[in-house]
């Protein structure tokens, strides 16, 4: 596909590798920046952002790129591991603090920023919902008998009255 920016010359070696491969694999499903954001549901500058490592890209785009390319399940895992590697080697940004009532945002702590991006609706139909009380259920369970008893008796006293 197109030239490549050259990525920036401080980036620890683990992530410049993993940005390297992640640019092949772009290059390798031959769709623009706003085609993949349209199938992956990051947008294109999202993805400029990843490939030339300006911030690391979540978990979850990279995996949906591998399913876009249609990569294998053992080929995926790979790409999770480098993926792993080289978050952790990546030099971190500061984050911006809440701003105070009236006030700008300030930097926080140095060396952070958000790890946990927004994830898309349908890879969070993955996470098990939240187990409901059993006594919701009983209750549920035994107005639905009473409901029922009384249909019974009733169509009962309707049918035999008469």
């Amino acid at each position: 596909m197109g030239a490549w920016q050259p990525l920036p010359d401080d980036l620890p070696p683990e992530a410049r590798h993993f940005v390297e491969q992640l640019r092949l694999l772009k290059d390798r499903t031959g769709l623009s920046l706003v085609a993949l954001g349209a199938r992956t549901a990051y947008s294109k500058s999202s993805w400029q952002r990843y490939l030339n490592a300006t911030q690391p890209p979540p978990r979850q785009a990279v995996m949906a790129l591998c399913r876009v390319a249609g990569l294998e399940a053992e080929e995926t895992e790979r790409f999770g591991v480098r993926w792993e590697l080289a978050v952790r080697a990546w030099p971190r940004q500061p984050a911006p603090a809440p701003a105070p009532a009236g006030g700008p945002a300030t930097a926080s702590v140095p060396g952070e920023y958000e790890e946990e991006p927004t994830i898309p609706w349908w890879d969070r139909l993955e996470e098990e919902p939240e187990p409901r009380p059993a006594g919701r259920r009983l209750l549920l369970a035994a107005v639905l008998g009473l409901l029922a008893l009384l249909v019974v008796t009733v169509v009962g006293a309707v049918t035999f009255g008469s």
